[in-house]
């Protein structure tokens, strides 16, 4: 398992239902992407780092782990503000107010990431799919999302074993080496998968399967209280970002 999904399963919030964690998380997000980015988006990212932090139980070495992914994607994508390209100035050039923009985009991508890494480190895959049917999503939808979420951890394992395979075998010692491992790797990853999902099919047809997955659903109660402290979170959130914005701070 990826070390996220082993924190989702593991976190002091397992037990809670996944809508409360969605309307805190997805909410935390909504408002970072509404708010302006100064001063809302520190604001948010604050609010998110402490919750994930303190209630949430996270630590920090795996927030930081699964946080500097989508952070590489957000210094990427605020990077190309700083520029403009094909204006009266040349063809590359400092863009009218490039740091603002890009730091704005910053501020606002970033706390909002940390919004969904709230509910995906405090919510298994697997506790959401199933009540998906019960919010109207067809059957056959949701038993493929969870087939495809097996069969992803199955290639991963796959991909593993291969590769420890190889590493045994000298496959990293050069660079030719290495390009043959991976092509290699690439082939044997290709008909693992196959025969994985052949025998996954084989292995529900075998246990009658007629159409539909019927999984237990661990029972879980909605909170009033923790819905209500949400609400008064992201309510905190924007009436404080609006108060500052109003200063001038």
């Amino acid at each position: 398992m990826l070390p996220i999904d082993v924190a989702a399963h593991s976190s002091r919030w397992r037990g809670r239902h996944p809508l409360e964690k969605a309307l805190l998380g997805f909410g935390l997000t909504l408002t970072a992407v509404c708010l302006p980015p100064w001063p809302g988006g520190p604001l948010v990212a604050a609010a998110t780092l402490a919750v994930l932090l303190g209630p949430a139980g996270v630590s920090g070495r795996q927030l930081w782990r699964a946080f500097r992914v989508p952070l590489g994607f957000c210094v990427t994508g605020a990077l190309p503000l700083l520029v403009s390209v094909g204006g009266p100035d040349g063809f590359l050039a400092p863009a009218p107010d490039g740091p603002r923009h890009a730091l704005d985009l910053l501020l606002r991508t970033s706390a909002a990431s940390l919004g969904v890494l709230l509910f995906a480190f405090t919510t298994p895959v697997s506790d959401v799919l199933p009540r998906l049917v019960r919010a109207g999503v067809p059957a056959p939808v949701v038993d493929v999302a969870l087939v495809m979420y097996r069969i992803g951890f199955l290639l991963l394992d796959s991909l593993a074993q291969v590769r420890r395979a190889q590493a045994a075998r000298l496959g990293q010692s050069g660079r030719a080496a290495a390009w043959r491992s991976v092509a290699g790797l690439a082939a044997t990853s290709f008909v693992r998968a196959f025969d994985r999902a052949a025998r996954l099919q084989e292995g529900l047809a075998g246990r009658g399967y007629d159409g539909a997955l019927r999984v237990l659903v661990p029972p879980a109660a909605l909170s009033r209280r923790f819905l209500a402290a949400a609400a008064a979170l992201l309510a905190g959130l924007v009436a404080g970002t609006l108060v500052l914005k109003e200063l001038g701070l």
